[in-house]
């Protein structure tokens, strides 16, 4: 494999895709990473959704929860000021972004509201719940005051002793909203190497060093259980559907996505994995690049 990425740089630095990093797992091979900057943190953007199904996943698993629950059934206090519908949005709709709601929102926006869930529950909806896909942070937000809620630890507090520590994703910085929860949608920081680890956690189905971190049939569900995105006219890559957090690519593989190129690609299949980070304005371009330079020549 040593050779493997040769390709896939060059064409980097002739269309400036603007990668900073590529790491290659397969398994049976050591893996192979390229660096084009320091390895420094950076956030990762949408890709924090992925971190917070397998929040959800594990919630479930100690019986906190279930991805089925309705979302108001865990916060009760707020039914007086939810919008006619939003009684029926469950916590996979939340995370598969089908609660139809029409509350558009991104990390990368002020919060204006005193609570940004009380805004979130008090927008109408625009879709009955799990009939139209609509790509917002509001939803995976919403699955992190819940995890909160039912495991008394927000979200990145819940995680640490679950997956950061075990995986060495030593204190990994998570911005917050103005009332200290984590966006759980966006804005989540770590290495090229250190996304590649979770990653590879994935691809061995929630195992790390002989231990299950997350239960194997809930990595199973995340690409599995999923909804229809054929809507999206103008990324193909877009169109095979979305699971738990995930979105469904060809060939039995599924992403992690995260703005200006920060992706995270398992291949089951090939039993591999490939994370890139990167600032890049050519974002399609770059899948592609990883897809056909890197993937498929393993």
């Amino acid at each position: 494999m040593t050779d493997l990425l040769e390709d896939f740089l060059r064409v980097d630095r002739e269309r400036s895709l603007g990668v900073y990093g590529i790491h290659v797992y397969r398994e049976g091979s050591s893996p192979i990473e390229r660096r084009l900057r320091s390895d420094d943190r950076v956030n990762l953007y949408s890709v924090a959704k992925t971190f917070t199904s397998v929040a959800l996943g594990l919630a479930e698993a100690e019986g906190r929860l279930s991805v089925d629950d309705r979302l108001l059934d865990h916060v009760p206090e707020l039914r007086t000021m939810a919008a006619d519908g939003v009684e029926e949005i469950t916590l996979r709709q939340l995370v598969t972004m089908t609660s139809g709601t029409s509350h558009q929102w991104f990390a990368d926006q002020r919060i204006e509201a005193a609570d940004l869930l009380h805004e979130i529950v008090a927008a109408p909806l625009d879709a009955a719940p799990g009939t139209r896909f609509a790509y917002t942070d509001s939803g995976p937000y919403a699955v992190g005051r819940v995890i909160a809620r039912t495991t008394g630890a927000d979200l990145r507090s819940y995680l640490l002793p679950r997956l950061f520590a075990p995986l060495d994703l030593h204190n990994p910085a998570w911005h917050t909203c103005p009332r200290g929860y984590p966006f759980a949608g966006s804005d989540l920081f770590l290495r090229t190497s250190e996304l590649a680890r979770f990653a590879q956690l994935l691809l061995q189905d929630g195992s790390w060093e002989g231990r299950q971190l997350v239960p194997a049939s809930y990595v199973r569900r995340m690409s599995t259980e999923t909804v229809d995105t054929s809507t999206i006219a103008d990324r193909e890559r877009w169109t095979y559907g979305y699971g738990l957090g995930v979105w469904i690519d060809r060939d039995g593989m599924y992403r992690m996505d995260g703005r200006y190129g920060q992706y995270a690609i398992v291949c089951p299949n090939r039993r591999a994995a490939v994370t890139v980070t990167a600032h890049s304005t050519r974002e399609l371009e770059l899948l592609e690049a990883i897809h056909t330079l890197v993937i498929e020549r393993l």
